[in-house]
């Protein structure tokens, strides 16, 4: 189980949660540590561009929703280097990026799913 894991089974269960992941494939939209806060989402308003944590072929990611089939409920996820990680079912995407260190992602408003009040870390 992978830290991602624990967030995912947080976000799942109505938690909005803020953390600090640790990788490179999303520079320059999140580095390495910065704190980044996800929210639950309605994966049916997901949008391209969106960040999503989201789990693809047994893998949890905090990653682009890179295309969306609505018919089919469901996503494709990509990192911001191009790479694919594929198309997930809307019961596999957990949550919405909000905010990275501080600034809003205004692409996340109205999205979110009405989620507990204290933000956990």
């Amino acid at each position: 189980m992978g830290a991602l894991d624990a967030v995912a089974g947080r976000v799942a269960g109505g938690a909005t949660v803020e953390f600090r992941p640790s990788a490179s494939s999303m520079v320059p939209l999140i580095r390495s540590r910065q704190q980044v806060v996800v929210a639950p989402v309605d994966p049916s308003k997901l949008e391209v561009g969106d960040i999503v944590l989201a789990r693809v072929a047994g893998t949890v990611h905090l990653h682009l929703v890179s295309s969306v089939d609505p018919a089919g409920k469901r996503v494709q996820i990509s990192n911001n280097r191009g790479r694919v990680n594929g198309w997930t079912s809307h019961d596999r995407v957990f949550g919405i990026c909000v905010s990275v260190d501080g600034a809003t992602r205004s692409g996340a408003v109205g999205k979110t799913l009405a989620a507990d009040s204290n933000t956990l870390s």
